[in-house]
């Protein structure tokens, strides 16, 4: 089988990009994916997310031993069907603010160069409507259809505490509070699948292969020429071969081709075809802790699983299953030194404990607490065929303490008097510690990942980055990386909205180089 594009990884940027290239009738697109159909209720349904973890939909990865986090192995979910993680997310549209694409210092990438891609992108429902958001694109953007009564008791708290109203979320500032935009339509989740994906269906220069892991990039000396996959026949590409395996996946490809930092290909028993040192490199993610409260009424999302409330959804697609749990956020600085926000505070009418795959005992409240700018950095590497995903969290001090200081903001916003009638005291595992040295054990023994990795492609103007600002891989012809591992440094905010913005982007760079 031969095509112009093969593009690995059916995830987020990968939809856009399959959409996207394959509008042009002249050329032909292929597609892999090493999960299967985005075909289960959990997957339209919002609030399911969580019983997508561990399931056929799920990489479930595991990081190495964290040495600053009591030693633990954490779970890394990332979406193994079509549609990606977009298939298993939160459905959160935070694009993070300006001075985040700014900083990344690679021309052609600011922030008023990606906006137009973020707009083209957005299918704005609801208030303040084309403000801010573009209004014809694929991708719905609207607020929560029915959000939980202690969710406005929050903003009220926000609002108490001296945060600023935010009257979008998505603007050149992000500093405030807001309810949190999400990707649903009329109440179900609409993924990079249902946007991109399940529209371009029909084309016949469209050809996508479920089921089939992709196990290298094949190469003429230093052009890609296609790849080989565990479904079949390997696939030829006569122009490109797109990387769209997210931070994980694309480093690991490009390393199991022999891309990447020489000695540790030849220790990985892998033939060098060039070497790139940064590659799997520069790995960041947002870790996020949390404050976990007794819920004084039975209002909380505890009981949304009832036959009723089920009922409720499948028919009128209302109700508290349209929750996508994280209903509303606030950016903060917890000093005025930091130039921009470094910690978001994530609202849940609900006690989200362990991914929300630990049953919860009762009503309860969650503020999650997320470090937004890590200065700790991980990587991805090799142990054989297998992958190693070690994030390095809290090497660096500094993320400590940026988290001790938000942690105290969420005791804050839980004891003010809009939430009197909702909050109540610690609701386990959370058992109140009170010092920083309490504080900061907390999140050493219960922090966790916010599904968030970027960065192990690294895009840069200078010749030690894995990716040209055109998203090439250096050295090699042929191929390059579309997707949320290129991002030189995190957004403040979720990294779904950023990885569409970027598969956007990409499939302009590619067609501008059909000629």
């Amino acid at each position: 089988m031969e095509y112009d594009y093969v593009i690995v990884g059916a995830g987020s940027a990968g939809c856009v990009l399959a959409g996207r290239l394959s509008e042009d009738p002249g050329v032909s697109v292929a597609l892999v994916e090493a999960g299967g159909k985005d075909d289960k209720l959990e997957i339209r349904m919002p609030a399911g997310f969580a019983r997508l973890f561990k399931t056929d939909y799920d990489w479930n990865y595991t990081t190495a031993k964290q040495s600053e986090m009591s030693g633990r192995e954490l779970y890394w979910p990332r979406g193994r069907v079509l549609g990606g993680s977009s298939s298993l997310n939160a459905q959160m549209w935070v694009r993070g603010c300006q001075q985040d694409y700014d900083q990344w210092g690679v021309p052609g990438w600011a922030y008023d160069d990606v906006l137009p891609y973020f707009t083209r992108a957005e299918r704005r429902v609801g208030s303040n409507r084309g403000e801010v958001y573009g209004t014809s694109g694929p991708l719905y953007v609207s607020e929560l259809r029915s959000p939980n009564v202690t969710t406005t008791a929050f903003l009220q708290a926000c609002a108490e505490l001296g945060f600023p109203r935010l009257p979008e979320l998505n603007g050149r500032s992000n500093e405030g509070y807001s309810p949190t935009p999400v990707t649903q339509h009329r109440g179900r989740r609409w993924s990079s699948a249902d946007a991109y994906l399940r529209p371009a269906l029909s084309r016949p220069n469209l050809h996508v292969v479920t089921g089939a892991t992709v196990n290298r990039v094949t190469f003429d000396g230093r052009r890609a020429t296609g790849i080989e996959h565990s479904g079949g026949a390997p696939i030829r590409a006569r122009r490109e071969v797109v990387l769209s395996a997210g931070a994980i996946g694309s480093p690991y490809l490009l390393m199991r081709s022999g891309v990447g930092a020489a000695d540790e290909l030849r220790d990985a028993g892998v033939p060098v075809v060039r070497e790139l040192p940064e590659v799997g490199k520069n790995l960041q993610d947002h870790l996020s802790t949390g404050v976990y409260v007794e819920c004084r009424q039975p209002v909380t999302l505890t009981k949304a699983e009832s036959i009723g409330n089920l009922l409720r959804y499948i028919v009128l697609r209302s109700g508290m299953l349209t929750t996508n749990v994280g209903e509303a956020v606030a950016f903060i600085r917890t000093s005025d030194e930091e130039s921009a926000p470094d910690i978001e505070l994530i609202f849940a009418p609900g006690p989200f404990v362990d991914h929300g795959l630990t049953p919860p005992t009762g009503h309860g409240l969650t503020v999650g607490v997320v470090l937004l700018q890590p200065e700790s950095r991980g990587k991805v590497g090799l142990n054989g065929r297998d992958v190693v995903i070690d994030p390095g969290y809290l090497t660096a001090g500094a993320d400590v303490r940026r988290l001790v200081a938000g942690l105290k903001a969420a005791k804050r916003v839980f004891a003010a008097v809009a939430m009197r009638p909702y909050a109540g005291g610690p609701m386990a595992p959370y058992r109140g510690p009170e010092s920083d040295e309490e504080l900061a054990q907390w999140v050493r023994e219960r922090g966790e990942t916010l599904y968030h990795p970027v960065g192990t492609c690294r895009m840069g103007a200078d010749d030690a980055s894995v990716v040209d600002p055109e998203l090439r891989v250096r050295g090699i012809e042929g191929l390059r990386v579309v997707d949320v591992s290129v991002m030189p440094t995190l957004n403040r905010g979720h990294t779904h909205a950023p990885a569409i913005m970027i598969g956007e982007k990409g499939a302009d760079l590619i067609r501008a180089n059909q000629g």
